[in-house]
């Protein structure tokens, strides 16, 4: 099976997925969601991406990120991948590969939807039913962006800033918009956007990427393009009166 193209632009935000193996759990205790995130930060620090929110979940994590240039972001996650798996691996004793494949990627144009995203990564838990607050899931960065705990590792995205002028008035901001869930259709948009590797934007931002990245941004529907119907044809001998 070819694989999914992939938009990614410097500087803009991204949302990533990583999965595990056949649905395989990646943690199988606190530690190793420790030492992942402590490797996250390190190579998120060595090739220059801002990571702006994170969820761990037992299978699978998600982050938004910001790369500073083109491949920053590839290198950041084979470098996560390979030191994390290496480390897991020799902890418990096994062998061989952790991940479903390559990690998923969807572009995200951040005017519109960057703080819908990061509501979408921080609310996971919710979703699953592991927790009932996003704040009470000690595996992500909501409590960094509610005040509940600063993490080091979180870069404040600009729009966050913008929802208030003191750190106090952010973090009610944020908590009055994450207490509003996601919609369904906003749930569903960031989930296939993510796992088919499409931008969530608008028109005005993709059409200056179109002629580039046209197997991204075209929403093209999947499989064969279905058959226009015809209307039917009279027989030649046939009297409408």
């Amino acid at each position: 099976m070819a694989r999914l193209p992939r938009l990614i632009l410097p500087g803009q935000p991204h949302h990533v997925v990583l999965r595990g193996n056949n649905r395989q759990a990646i943690f199988f205790s606190d530690l190793d969601r420790q030492h992942l995130l402590a490797t996250l930060a390190e190579v998120s620090t060595l090739y220059n991406v801002a990571v702006h929110a994170y969820v761990l979940m037992d299978n699978h994590f998600h982050l938004l990120v910001t790369p500073v240039s083109a491949d920053a972001l590839s290198r950041m996650m084979q470098a996560l991948g390979r030191r994390y798996v290496g480390w897991f691996n020799a902890r418990h004793q096994r062998s061989g590969t952790l991940w479903e494949g390559r990690f998923r990627a969807g572009l995200i144009e951040g005017e519109r939807h960057l703080l819908a995203c990061m509501r979408y990564i921080e609310l996971n838990p919710v979703r699953a039913g592991l927790c009932a607050q996003a704040q009470d899931w000690p595996w992500s960065s909501a409590a960094h962006h509610l005040g509940l705990g600063r993490q080091p590792l979180i870069t404040e995205h600009p729009l966050y800033w913008s929802m208030g002028n003191t750190p106090f008035d952010r973090e009610h901001a944020y908590r009055e918009f994450i207490d509003q869930g996601v919609p369904l259709s906003e749930q569903a948009q960031f989930t296939q956007s993510v796992l088919r590797g499409r931008p969530v934007a608008s028109e005005a931002f993709l059409k200056p990427l179109a002629g580039e990245h046209e197997r991204v941004v075209s929403r093209r529907p999947r499989g064969r393009p279905r058959k226009q119907p015809t209307a039917p044809v009279a027989p030649i001998d046939s009297d409408p009166n």
